[in-house]
Parts: structure tokens; C-alpha cells; sequence
């Protein structure tokens, strides 16, 4: 049997709907604009679950806006929330949030975050991309001072 012609268009207008509100999901809520206030409204309305997901996304955010011990209180909230949410992918995020909780904590309460480490470990990577093709590895290690750490060795053959 042939699917109701009107009822295939429906569900393709609103995935159509739903793939041009990503950016209104993507962002924060502070960022958005009126058009994307109003996607957001719209998914609150037609698609409960994902705007559900929106929420619990925008919940976790908040412990690592507050720090201390408000930022604690608010991740046991959000962890709370997370079990009870009957999203798999938010209870299963919740689950590997209560496994490293210490850790969290101890970011949470020294206000301390590996995006230093991050950054480096990005910028020596692109570094080793630009020393490929040199014929030794001092070429790496100066490229890697310039750009790091802001020394001046002395360049082969200056």
C-alpha cells in the first residue's frame, strides 16, 4: 500500500523545519536572535524530546558558569535530572559524569581547566605540519620556541 501523499510532505516540511533551527540549538541562549527565539519556541512546542535535550544541554553548562560550591549543588541538580530524563545519551552522559565527579569537583571548586593544554598541544601539531620536509629536527624545535615560547634562538645559518 501507497503512503498518503499529504503525510510523506508533513514529516519532510518539518524535518526541513527542524534542520534549518540547528543554529537556534546550537547557540547560546544569551546569543540568539528573535528569528531563532521563535525556532526555539516552535521546537518547544512540536518536538518536546529534543527540546528537552536543549534544556539538560543548557543545564550542564551552568555549574561551569557558577564554579564553587554553587557550581556543585547545580551539577548534582542537573545529575539528578539527567537519571530521570528517559533520554539514553543523557543518562548515559550522567553516568560517566558521576564516575569522574571527583575530578569535576576539583575543577569545579580550583576553577583550573586543561584548555592551556589543549592549546599547546593544537599549536605543535600545526607547527609539526610546517617543519615537515626539513632535513632535521632543529628546524622543529625552533619553530616550536618561536611560536610557543616566545624565545629567539639562533636560526641555522643567521
Amino acid at each position: 500500500m501507497l503512503p498518503v501523499r499529504g503525510a510523506v510532505e508533513d514529516s519532510r516540511g518539518g524535518a526541513r523545519d527542524l534542520k534549518n533551527a540547528r543554529y537556534a540549538l546550537w547557540k547560546n541562549p544569551e546569543s540568539l536572535t528573535t528569528s531563532q527565539q521563535a525556532k526555539l519556541a516552535w521546537i518547544e512546542k512540536t518536538h518536546p524530546y529534543l527540546y528537552r535535550a536543549w534544556l539538560l544541554r543548557q543545564g550542564l553548562r551552568l555549574p561551569f558558569q557558577l564554579k564553587g560550591e554553587e557550581g556543585k549543588h547545580a551539577l548534582q541538580r542537573w545529575l539528578k535530572w539527567a537519571a530521570r530524563c528517559r533520554i539514553p545519551e543523557f543518562t548515559e552522559l550522567g553516568r560517566n559524569v558521576r564516575r569522574h565527579l571527583p575530578t569535576i569537583h576539583a575543577a569545579l571548586e580550583h576553577k583550573l581547566s586543561n584548555g592551556l593544554v589543549e592549546s599547546v598541544d593544537t599549536k605543535i601539531r600545526v607547527i609539526t605540519r610546517m617543519a615537515f620536509g626539513f632535513h632535521n629536527p632543529q628546524a622543529l624545535i625552533a619553530f616550536a620556541m618561536l611560536a610557543l615560547g616566545g624565545l629567539r634562538p639562533a636560526l641555522p645559518g643567521r
